[in-house]
């Protein structure tokens, strides 16, 4: 059987750019989509089946960070942010926003490709056979199987970061993660020091898992080691 090739959504309003990453990543043998802007981009969501998005922030009308925002309504799609050097900032908030990596400009071909084939090895969800089938603490509960979250009765919807985040704290329930650790299993070992990604992402888990957020009752921090999922029991 043939390997289905990888969809690649570009949005950029500049061209050369759009070329240059266009020439590079279909030599790799990924098919890539162009737009150049933000409503174009959401009209190619409409219609083709994406794995990938690679969305400047500074666009013509909307910006990328509301394109961002729009996606993350209704897609789970990983999404690549160009971000000009040295804009902290404007990391942090594509984050928060539901982005899943970021590449600053300029960048290069060798650059471009790791990034692209770390995000989208990122998405591929853990094998279920790894862990127990269930797991159950109070309100808690996840089906690895199935790969569906539980909580008070409820299934709430993970991005494949975030599950892949939750599933890494449940089975190792009641013991401390370290951050570089969390880094390491989840995002990939170049990224042990991006400290922004593990803070950013519990952030999204404790909205959609906690009763309170700001007094998580589940993933509680280590100030200065990591986070731990913290339960009274566990059933499997």
């Amino acid at each position: 059987m043939v390997a289905k090739q990888a969809s690649i959504l570009v949005v950029d309003d500049e061209p050369r750019l759009v070329r240059f990453v266009r020439t590079e990543l279909e030599s790799d043998g990924y098919r890539v989509l162009p737009a150049n802007e933000g409503q174009a981009a959401l009209r190619v969501l409409e219609r083709e089946d994406v794995d990938l998005i690679i969305l400047d922030i500074m666009l013509p009308g909307m910006d990328g960070f509301e394109v961002c925002r729009r996606v993350r309504e209704f897609s789970t799609v990983p999404i690549v942010m160009l971000t000009a050097k040295g804009g902290e900032d404007d990391k942090v908030r594509g984050l928060e926003l539901g982005a899943d990596d970021y590449l600053t400009k300029p960048f290069g071909s060798r650059e471009l490709i790791a990034r692209v084939k770390a995000v989208l090895r990122r998405t591929k969800l853990p094998e279920a056979g790894k862990a127990p089938s269930v797991f159950s603490a109070g309100d808690l509960q996840i089906d690895f199987a199935q790969r569906k979250v539980i909580v008070r009765g409820r299934e709430v919807k993970l991005s494949p970061t975030e599950y892949k985040l939750l599933y890494h704290l449940a089975i190792n329930a009641g013991r401390v993660l370290l951050h570089e650790d969390l880094l390491r299993k989840v995002w990939g070992p170049q990224y042990r020091d991006e400290a922004e990604y593990l803070w950013v992402y519990i952030g999204h888990l404790r909205r959609k898992i906690e009763q309170d957020p700001n007094r998580p009752q589940w993933i509680q921090t280590r100030p200065g080691f990591g986070y731990v999922l913290e339960v009274a029991e566990v059933a499997t």
